[in-house]
């Protein structure tokens, strides 16, 4: 039974592609493509005008332009523990953002060492909901959190060296 199965599907398959091909070449541009000619023959040049920015476009340089004049806060250096296990949520420099979009992951920019290490002690010991936390920091020490916590409450000193 299945071999009658494959062999109809295949006999359906090859009688498709045999209609296609005799309908002309559907797949290399067909009647359409005979009517392009060639573009080397084009004798009518065109000026391109620029076109108008949108609105998002034009939102997006404002926020480059602040950020520019209001100093990056990315421009500092973090641990390979913390690129590895918080980055990917919370932006490379604990922003909440990457590249200008929102991540998943709360801004952490700003916060204290101590706020920091409540809430990382609350995620592992479920006192706070949350699944990715809780799995990230489930089998991480007290004193790895806590050099966590120090890393990230450090951050706006770190800024505010590397601008200078």
């Amino acid at each position: 039974m299945k071999n009658t199965i494959a062999a109809i599907a295949t006999i359906l398959v090859f009688g498709l592609m045999a209609w296609t091909f005799s309908k002309g070449g559907a797949y290399h541009g067909g009647e359409h493509a005979k009517g392009i000619g060639s573009f080397t023959d084009a004798t009518v040049t065109t000026q391109v005008t620029p076109a108008e920015k949108s609105d998002e476009e034009k939102d997006a340089e404002q926020i480059k332009a602040l950020k520019e004049k209001a100093g990056n806060i990315g421009n500092f250096k973090v641990s390979d523990e913390y690129k590895s296990k918080c980055a990917a949520c919370h932006g490379a420099n604990g922003s909440g953002e990457q590249d200008g979009r929102k991540l998943m992951g709360p801004k952490l920019y700003g916060q204290s060492a101590d706020k920091i290490y409540k809430d990382l002690t609350d995620f592992k010991a479920n006192r706070k909901e949350n699944v990715i936390m809780r799995g990230l920091l489930i089998n991480t020490s007290e004193e790895e959190l806590r050099k966590f916590a120090d890393e990230i409450g450090e951050f706006p000193s770190r800024a505010a060296q590397s601008n200078q």
